[in-house]
């Protein structure tokens, strides 16, 4: 439906009336000493039919300024059109994601479509389709290596989180891993969320090797707020490597510190997950996704659009009119003078 924001100014339609009622038009010096006047003028233009044409032109030049004067004034007032309502679908959990972008996430050792590659890619596939089915969960991301940055703030908008976690890279925050400056920094943003609705699920393929605080300290401070970790760690079990001497098998992860992981999970609630490919990720995320949902109050928002721009326009058409038609005559007038 249509509303108007200022109504109130609408207020002010009648002022340029009650001017021409109640004022007397401007005029010079020189018109007054030029003017000749007839104290029976008006009973002779009666007569001769000529005061009700002029009373008559004058409402006419009158009525086109009226116009704008309207219309500036519903511009004024802010007019918008408020949509039906329309829900917000909200569970109320503020989930962060907390992805590794280490030296050793170039680890190729995943297979994606038939083809070997690295983890980072491995997990952007899986999470590419994780993201969009969180909807009405806030999703946060952090990116962590040596140093660890929130790379998108808790929002309901999936497509930015998507979107970042695609174009973040191996090395892009450093070569070491600082697990534990990661999971304090989701802490700092989720204690201010409300409680029995804060998640964190960490990725990562390697141990804490950089950062201030270990992750064990973090983990203590997250389950003293009420934070619940999942962590995901990363990266086959063995893979084979072709050399000079022959073929010989590796283990990959052999840095993976699973140890640290699980305590961090058992000790706020959460699980911990190993995932030794892209089929087994898949899999974790499958089950994370199934994650029951805090259940609050549902939101609504109504949509609204101005309008103000469409009388605004008139406005300034029938501004450009007026202008015209007031210098045409005079225009036309000298031309006719110049011909005679």
């Amino acid at each position: 439906m249509l509303e108007f924001q200022f109504l109130w100014i609408l207020i002010a339609l009648p002022l340029p009336l009650l001017v021409y009622r109640f004022t007397r038009p401007a005029s010079t010096g020189a018109e007054q000493s030029a003017a000749l006047h007839i104290p029976f003028y008006h009973a002779l233009s009666s007569m001769a039919g000529e005061h009700y044409v002029e009373k008559e032109q004058n409402h006419r030049r009158l009525l086109l300024p009226s116009l704008i004067w309207a219309l500036l004034l519903i511009a004024a007032s802010r007019p918008v059109w408020v949509g039906d309502p329309v829900e917000l679908q909200s569970s109320g959990r503020d989930l962060m994601m907390a992805v590794d972008l280490s030296g050793s996430m170039e680890q190729e050792d995943m297979v994606l479509n038939g083809r070997t590659t690295n983890r980072l890619a491995a997990t952007k596939s899986v999470m590419n389709d994780f993201i969009p089915r969180r909807r009405g969960d806030r999703l946060g991301l952090i990116l962590f290596g040596t140093q660890a940055y929130l790379q998108t703030p808790l929002t309901f908008d999936r497509q930015t989180v998507k979107t970042l976690m695609d174009e973040s890279a191996i090395g892009m925050a450093g070569n070491y891993t600082a697990i534990g400056d990661a999971l304090g920094l989701a802490v700092k943003h989720l204690r201010k969320r409300p409680a029995d609705s804060r998640v964190l699920i960490l990725l990562t393929d390697g141990a804490n090797t950089a950062g201030e605080i270990s992750p064990q300290q973090a983990a203590q401070i997250a389950r003293d707020e009420g934070i619940k970790i999942y962590t995901i760690g990363l990266g086959a079990d063995e893979m084979i490597v072709r050399s000079l001497f022959g073929n010989r098998r590796v283990n990959p992860s052999a840095d993976l510190d699973e140890k640290t992981l699980r305590e961090m999970a058992e000790m706020t609630g959460g699980r911990y997950f190993r995932a030794r490919n892209t089929e087994e990720l898949n899999q974790i995320y499958a089950l994370l996704d199934q994650l029951e949902p805090t259940p609050q109050e549902t939101q609504t928002f109504r949509p609204s659009k101005g309008l103000f721009y469409w009388p605004l326009g008139v406005a300034l058409l029938l501004s450009l009119i007026a202008a015209f038609l007031k210098a045409a005559p005079t225009k036309w007038w000298q031309q006719e003078r110049a011909d005679t």
